[in-house]
C-alpha cells in the first residue's frame, strides 16, 4: 500500500503555528542582537575618542598616510608568510600523521618507536615556539653540515617541528575515538593493518577531530609571523622596518590587519563546521 498520500499531507495548524512562532522568535532575537551590538560599539567608540590620549594614539597607530606608504612593503612580506604557511601545513600534516600512527602501533616490538614518538611530542609541546625557532634557525646552520638556506626555510622547519607535536596528539585522539569494532570488522574482511588504517580508521578519525584541526590551523596562521625573529623579511619584519623609517607604529597595525584577514575565513568556517557537527550529533535530542 502506498504511503504517498500520508507523506504528502500538509502540516497541521498546530505545526504551522509552531513554525511561525519560531520564525518570530528568530527575527526578534536577531534584531535585539543587532541593536545591542550597535549600541555597545557606539558607546565604546565614544569612550575611546574622549580619552585624554586619543589624538596621540590615533596619530601614532592609525595614521592613514603612513599606512598607505608602508602597505607595499608590508604586503610583499606578507606573501612570504603565506608561502611559509602553505609549506608548513603540508609538512605538519605528513609528520603528525606519521607520529600519530606510530603511537597507535600495538605490540612490544614497536615500543622503541612509540617511546621515541611520545618523547618527541612531550618535548616540543613543552618548549616555546620562539625558542625552537632560535635553536633551529641558528643552531642547525651553525653545525656547518647543511648548505646555506634562507631564514624562511629554517622557520618552516621549526613550525613543522612544533605543530606536528600538537597535531599528532589530535590525530591520535581521533584514531583512539574510533570504536574497536571498526578495526575488527576491517580485519575480518581481509584488510591488512595498513589498509584498515588508511581506508577505515583514518577517514573516521579525521572527521571526528576536524574542528580541532581547524583551530590548530588558525593558530599556525598567526605564528608564521614569528619567523621574523630569524631575520626573514616577512610582514612583521617589514612593518618593523617601516616603523623605524616613519617613527610610527601604524605599519604594525597594517600587518596585524593582514593576518586577521587571512585568519578570518578559516575562523568563520571553523565556527560553522563546529556548529554543524554539534547539530548533527544532537539531532533529535533538542526539544
Amino acid at each position: 500500500m502506498s504511503t504517498t498520500g500520508i507523506d504528502a499531507r500538509p502540516p497541521s495548524s498546530i505545526e504551522l503555528d509552531r513554525r511561525a512562532f519560531r520564525r518570530q522568535q528568530t527575527t526578534r532575537s536577531t534584531l535585539i542582537a543587532i541593536v545591542s551590538t550597535v549600541v555597545f560599539a557606539v558607546a565604546a567608540w565614544i569612550f575611546v575618542i574622549n580619552t585624554p590620549g586619543w589624538s596621540r594614539v590615533q596619530q601614532t597607530f592609525l595614521n592613514w598616510d603612513v599606512a598607505v606608504a608602508a602597505f607595499p612593503r608590508v604586503i610583499e612580506g606578507f606573501w612570504l608568510n603565506v608561502r611559509v604557511l602553505i609549506y608548513s601545513v603540508i609538512g605538519v600534516g605528513i609528520v603528525s600523521l606519521v607520529l600519530a600512527t606510530v603511537r597507535t602501533l600495538r605490540g612490544p616490538i614497536w615500543f622503541p618507536l612509540r617511546a621515541l614518538a611520545a618523547g618527541y611530542t612531550d618535548l616540543f609541546r613543552g618548549i616555546p615556539l620562539i625558542i625552537v625557532l632560535y635553536l633551529v634557525g641558528y643552531g642547525i646552520p651553525g653545525l656547518g653540515v647543511f648548505p646555506r638556506m634562507p631564514a624562511e626555510f629554517w622557520g618552516t622547519i621549526a613550525l613543522v617541528t612544533v605543530y606536528s607535536a600538537y597535531v599528532s596528539e589530535v590525530f591520535r585522539a581521533g584514531i583512539e575515538a574510533v570504536h574497536p569494532s571498526q578495526r575488527l570488522a576491517a580485519r575480518s574482511l581481509g584488510l591488512s593493518y595498513s589498509q584498515s588504517m588508511r581506508r577505515v580508521i583514518l577517514p573516521q578519525a579525521v572527521r571526528k577531530v576536524t574542528p580541532a584541526l581547524m583551530n590548530d590551523f588558525v593558530a599556525l596562521q598567526k605564528d608564521v609571523g614569528l619567523i621574523s625573529v630569524l631575520g626573514a623579511v616577512d610582514a612583521v619584519r617589514a612593518a618593523q622596518i617601516e616603523t623605524a623609517a616613519y617613527f610610527n607604529f601604524t605599519p604594525y597595525v597594517v600587518a596585524g590587519l593582514l593576518f586577521f584577514l587571512l585568519a578570518l575565513p578559516m575562523i568563520r568556517f571553523t565556527d560553522w563546521y563546529t556548529a554543524r557537527v554539534r547539530r548533527r550529533e544532537q539531532m533529535g535530542s533538542i526539544v
